[in-house]
């Protein structure tokens, strides 16, 4: 059995993961961080010597890796991910956060739009400009830590992002205009990955068929 598991998670968390697999009756366990298993199923090179750059938003946490060489080079893991970005919408409108993630699928948008859209929630009617401007600072702190992150990479591998860009994945990498505004206020070209909510599920069962992969970044193996 894989698992895939956020990358901050601590050690004894690790073992604890490991441990309840066996208990289910797995007879082998191996884990992989989530941004790796994420950059494989968003197609991303990986096993080469030149670097690619993975940002998977998630519920509760973005995870920000650098990887070469079938392995992760430096990674950052933040808690601000689609739950962070609904409440700051609740806060700003005074709605619940049910109807803070029914407006941001329905209208929202990391960026000012020419022609915005609009809904209606009851009586009132709520604009994508509107929800740019609420979600400015949960998602402002998701490119500064992929800043963070290039600043921290070996000069030539920084290189290779700047030239490859990054990747967004993670069921939060659909919120229109968000790779817009991560290319600009990180300064690295951006795209958001093809379905990119399910990158990590597709990434571990690839996993599986590249023992090379597993080898070099599992954390248990029985």
């Amino acid at each position: 059995m894989i698992v895939s598991v956020p990358s901050a998670v601590t050690s004894g968390e690790r073992r604890r993961v490991t441990e309840a697999a066996i208990s289910a009756g797995a007879r082998q366990v191996w884990l992989i961080d989530e941004p790796l298993a994420a950059a494989m199923g968003a197609g991303l090179p990986i096993g080469e010597l030149r670097a690619s750059a993975i940002c998977e938003i998630g519920a509760a946490t973005t995870e920000i890796a650098v990887i070469a060489h079938s392995g992760t080079v430096i990674e950052r893991s933040i808690r601000v991910g689609g739950y962070a970005i609904d409440r700051a919408i609740a806060s700003r409108l005074l709605i619940s956060e049910g109807d803070a993630e029914e407006v941001k699928i329905a209208v929202g948008s990391a960026m000012p739009m020419d022609q915005p859209l609009v809904m209606h929630l009851g009586s009132v009617e709520i604009s994508s400009n509107q929800i740019v401007e609420a979600i400015e600072e949960p998602i402002h702190r998701i490119a500064a830590a992929i800043r963070d992150v290039l600043e921290e990479t070996p000069a030539d591998l920084a290189d290779d992002i700047r030239d490859r860009g990054i990747v967004l994945s993670g069921g939060g990498a659909q919120l229109r205009g968000l790779d817009r505004y991560i290319s600009m206020r990180a300064g690295i070209p951006a795209k958001v990955a093809e379905e990119p909510q399910t990158s990590v599920v597709r990434g571990t069962g690839m996993a599986l068929e590249n023992f090379e992969v597993l080898k070099r970044n599992q954390s248990y193996l029985r």
